[in-house]
């Protein structure tokens, strides 16, 4: 009997864990979000100005390792789908280190944002339980989250959303 209730645990535990979240709280979307020219704008405001179109959202920072790693297969994917929008949300510690990160690894094509409040204090990060960069999702083009969380560029279940939502 025991097994048994320790298997249907288990069991429930995987479902729940491979669950996706297809929404955003209102907090994260009026989270504040700073674009390259210095201008601040809400995470609103950006689903609002790729609203029709399907968008992959690139969770990063420059100092991590695994993001870097995983920057080709991004550049990768831009090219095959350039009908999606990509934007890049950064964890950088600084501005100043986010817009070097960009032009030191040469990822100037698509959208970026930094994310003012960092990890911690973020409501979008609070909001998608942000547990490990980078974080891929995708969005549709009515702004339902079709993927919630994928950490590889190569992640099947990524680039048949991508295929699918095209």
């Amino acid at each position: 009997m025991k097994k048994i209730i320790l298997l249907l645990i288990i069991t429930c535990s995987t479902i729940l864990s491979y669950s996706q979240n297809t929404q955003i709280t209102q907090d994260a979307l009026n989270e504040i979000f700073i674009d390259l020219e210095g201008n601040e704008v809400t995470f609103a405001s950006i689903l609002d100005k790729n609203s029709g179109k399907a968008i992959y959202i690139d969770i990063w920072a420059s100092w991590c390792k695994d993001c870097r790693k995983g920057l080709p297969g991004v550049k990768e994917l831009q090219n095959q789908f350039e009908n999606i929008q990509f934007v890049f949300l950064s964890l950088d510690k600084s501005v100043e280190q986010w817009k070097a990160g960009i032009e030191k690894l040469g990822i100037s094509k698509g959208q970026h944002y930094f994310i003012k409040l960092g990890w911690k204090k973020s409501a979008f990060c609070k909001s998608i339980e942000l547990d490990w960069i980078p974080r891929y999702m995708i969005v549709d083009s009515e702004g339902k989250i079709e993927l919630y969380k994928a950490i590889e560029t190569n992640d099947q279940k990524l680039t048949d959303k991508l295929k699918t939502i095209q």
